[in-house]
């Protein structure tokens, strides 16, 4: 059963017998820093994704996880309107009226790992799983206290700096966030080369913190502590 698409939802697929899931895995794409265009309709970002809904299915399979992805309305961040975490917010609202108050893990690659810790907040929210993420200094952490939050990323990107990273995950641990940084041993910031070693990690993390108690780290994949600098 695949129900319509909202304003800030993609398709999400439910079960086929068209009970409500268990738990939900939202996606959310990178993008551009500044940018009020709409994403086009080849949107590589989002394509990207797909290899990790993929892994998260094969991953969750039989467990009663749907799966489902944020709709942008812009293609950028754009400074303090902060669209893509305003999307985020809004669809984790549509998804529990069509779903229901299940939990929600979410996976966001750059721009989009940075709307998905912006909202991770919401009680709705499980955990995060966060791909070469965009964490800029002054990123807010006061909000994660108690959530099990796993940053991954390729020390050699080049877009985004991974030590950007490490210290948002030293922020965030020291709100009380169960905050985690796992180094990736290749992949740039479009996690392309070793891709595959993106998507399990990826599905084996999002398994994790949806078998874990609330409040909890996944008993799997504890990542080492950030290095510093």
């Amino acid at each position: 059963m695949t129900v319509t698409p909202t304003p800030h939802l993609t398709s999400l697929t439910l079960r086929p017998d068209g009970a409500a899931p268990r738990a939900v895995v939202l996606l959310l794409h990178g993008g551009r820093a500044n940018a009020l265009t709409p994403p086009p309709r080849a949107n590589l970002p989002a394509l990207r994704m797909l290899p990790f809904a993929a892994a998260i299915r094969r991953a969750t399979r039989g467990s009663g996880v749907a799966i489902g992805a944020v709709r942008y309305r812009h293609r950028g961040w754009n400074g303090t309107r902060a669209d893509a975490a305003k999307d985020a917010a809004r669809a984790l609202a549509e998804l529990e009226g069509l779903a229901g108050p299940v939990p929600v893990v979410l996976v966001g690659h750059s721009m989009g790992g940075r709307a998905a810790l912006r909202v991770a907040g919401d009680p709705r929210v499980r955990g995060v799983v966060a791909l070469a993420p965009w964490c800029p200094p002054d990123e807010p952490v006061a909000h994660l206290v108690g959530k099990p939050l796993f940053l991954l990323h390729d020390e050699a990107d080049r877009v985004i700096e991974a030590r950007s990273t490490w210290a948002f995950v030293r922020r965030a641990t020291q709100a009380g966030a169960l905050a985690h940084a796992l180094p990736m041993p290749g992949g740039g910031h479009a996690m392309l080369a070793g891709a595959r070693a993106w998507h399990r990690t990826t599905a084996a993390l999002v398994a994790g913190v949806l078998d874990a108690e609330p409040g909890s780290p996944p008993p799997l994949l504890l990542p080492p502590r950030p290095r510093s600098g």
